[in-house]
């Protein structure tokens, strides 16, 4: 082979053809990476997650019960208006139950008894009407007479007189009883003396004296002095001669009426006697001697 002929110069054979590859090879990983992370399955050991942390506690409200109680407390304006209403239907229950009772007091008690308390509220009642209408005399007199101050004083007068009467300062006459009671075993006691006064002033005694030498005031004082009574520091004995100016059918009535002076004086305890005696005209001449107050004064008229 000449030089001029020379082989051909060999080519170099052709690469295979490859599919097509992405031209970045680290596009690839990053993307593998990637998938990695979102499946979990890396090639770098998973650590173990951190524990949830608890949720704070919460604040404790207040229990329900405690809130329907206090709800209780606030009660409504209805529920105001019941309480009030229950309230007054209350006291009125309890101020018939006691007038019931005090009325029991009279259904429970004897005929006579009845009587005698009834003749007491009358003659009471006829006294005051009595005073109202002297009291209106009065005034019509002061007010149509012509000589005002004289006739105020003979006013003043008559009733410095009545007051005399009342206080026992001033002896009087009148209708009224004359009680004798007789002790003769001395079982007489202050006690026995006081409720017959006592009897005496509830049925409209106006004036009393005992044995015609002690006048009974509303400061009278009895004390036990056996045998007999000491009454204002005067020593009385059987028989007690009561005297007592007023309605003298209303002082009989009193002193008689089962259960009281004449039935406690004749029965068991004393074992004495008892007189009494209607009179149209009772002579009380004992006085008392008033002792002059210490402390009491006059109080100032209000009209001044």
């Amino acid at each position: 082979m000449s030089d001029d002929q020379q082989p051909p110069e060999s080519t170099p054979p052709e690469e295979p053809k490859r599919r097509h590859e992405p031209q970045h090879r680290g596009d690839t990983h990053h993307r593998a990476d990637k998938a990695a992370e979102s499946t979990g399955t890396t090639d770098e050991p998973v650590m173990p997650a951190a524990p949830t942390p608890m949720p704070p506690p919460r604040p404790k409200g207040p229990n329900l019960a405690l809130r329907r109680l206090r709800a209780g407390f606030k009660p409504s304006r209805g529920q105001a208006i019941v309480a009030v209403v229950l309230a007054l239907v209350a006291c009125t229950a309890v101020v018939q139950v006691r007038v019931n009772r005090a009325d029991d007091g009279y259904q429970n008690a004897r005929r006579e008894d009845l009587i005698a308390i009834l003749d007491g509220l009358n003659q009471n009642n006829r006294r005051l009407e009595s005073e109202i209408t002297e009291l209106e005399e009065r005034k019509n007199t002061l007010s149509s007479s012509a000589d005002k101050a004289q006739t105020a004083r003979e006013q003043a007068e008559q009733q410095v007189r009545t007051l005399g009467i009342l206080a026992g300062t001033l002896p009087a006459q009148g209708p009224g009883v004359r009680i004798t009671l007789n002790d003769p075993e001395g079982k007489m006691t202050s006690g026995n003396l006081l409720d017959a006064i006592e009897e005496l002033r509830d049925a409209g005694a106006e004036a009393i004296q005992i044995n015609g030498s002690v006048r009974v005031v509303a400061s009278t004082d009895l004390i036990d002095d056996a045998p007999g009574v000491r009454v204002d520091g005067q020593k009385v004995t059987s028989p007690y001669v009561i005297e007592a100016i007023g309605e003298s059918h209303n002082l009989a009535e009193a002193a008689n009426f089962p259960g009281g002076l004449v039935s406690e004086v004749t029965g068991p305890q004393i074992g004495g006697t008892a007189e009494v005696t209607e009179l149209r005209q009772v002579q009380i001449t004992a006085l008392h001697a008033p002792e002059e107050h210490r402390y009491a004064r006059p109080a100032p008229s209000p009209t001044k």
